[in-house]
């Protein structure tokens, strides 16, 4: 499990938005889009986390596989 931030959050309520944020508030909003509200932020960081956790299962079997570039040498070279 990793740690979803406001961060994260803000930038995907708001895409290229301009803001600053220390400890987990937005102390600076630079956008002409509204700024979103903390239950906002706090709805979207759980559903952020929500969807990277449901991704576990992908990540892990994507480990265990070799990448294409990898294969297509491997094709090459036999």
């Amino acid at each position: 499990m990793i740690g979803i931030d406001a961060r994260a959050a803000v930038n995907s309520l708001v895409p290229n938005n301009s803001s600053s944020i220390e400890n987990e508030k937005i102390t600076r909003w630079n956008s002409e889009e509204t700024q979103p509200t903390e239950a906002e932020i706090s709805a979207e960081i759980k559903r952020l986390q929500a969807e990277y956790d449901a991704q576990e299962y992908a990540r892990k079997r994507q480990a265990e596989y070799p990448s294409v570039q990898e294969l297509v040498v491997a094709l090459y070279d036999t």
